[in-house]
């Protein structure tokens, strides 16, 4: 999900998958190139740092699940959840 200042991800890796930080550091300089030219922004554009959390099992899942698509609600961008434009969907990465 794609909120004003960060991003939510759900990933998992394969077993031949190189390391996620090695990942997210791809994942955040072609990004950021492509925004910073889109939005005429001034870089850096992502913070250095990034969370990550386990998920363990079908109730962590939905659990976060939950958390993230009710995001713009709790920051006030909408009323309901399905409102949000910027929602993601199910794609195959490889990297």
């Amino acid at each position: 999900m794609l909120m004003p200042d960060h991003v939510h991800l759900f990933a998992r890796a394969s077993l031949e998958a190189k390391p996620l930080a090695d990942w997210v550091g791809t994942w955040k300089s072609l990004s950021s190139r492509k925004i910073t030219i889109a939005l005429s922004a001034t870089p850096p554009f992502w913070q250095k740092n990034y969370f990550d959390r386990f998920v363990r099992s079908t109730d962590d899942y939905e659990e976060k699940w939950r958390y993230v698509e009710m995001n713009p609600v709790r920051k006030g961008l909408c009323s309901q959840s399905a409102e949000w434009p910027w929602q993601g969907e199910i794609f195959d990465l490889r990297y």
